[in-house]
């Protein structure tokens, strides 16, 4: 079992940043990927972006150059770093993780809001 424990959502203004965390806690032996999807109301999920253990990473075309994916291996954490953001960027976003010999998990998700 692999829990996701997110925090950092919330509201702010056009072209204001956010932080937000993702914390995996539980029995697993290792996590290869970990990352961040998003979505809005009426919208399908999508890709925001992706990190793996080796630091290789992935990013949405909406959110390239504006927004970093980190991780920390030993903690089991990743983290979103998001500037410049846009009311585009509003929605729920969701920690995933792909963990050896269980598979794809999802966090809770975090609200995300941008105003105008």
């Amino acid at each position: 079992q692999v829990q996701l424990a997110e925090s950092g959502g919330g509201l702010v203004q056009t072209g204001g940043s956010l932080k937000l965390s993702c914390a995996a806690s539980g029995s697993f032996y290792s996590i290869r990927v970990m990352g961040w999807y998003r979505q809005a109301p009426a919208k399908e999920r999508e890709l925001v972006a992706t990190i793996t253990s080796d630091g290789d990473t992935d990013y949405g075309d909406s959110v390239q150059g504006r927004f970093t994916i980190s991780r920390d291996n030993a903690k089991n954490t990743v983290w979103l770093q998001m500037n410049s953001l846009k009311p585009e960027d509003s929605a729920v976003y969701y920690c995933v993780a792909n963990v050896r010999y269980i598979g794809r998990s999802w966090g809770q998700g975090t609200q995300v809001t941008v105003s105008s």
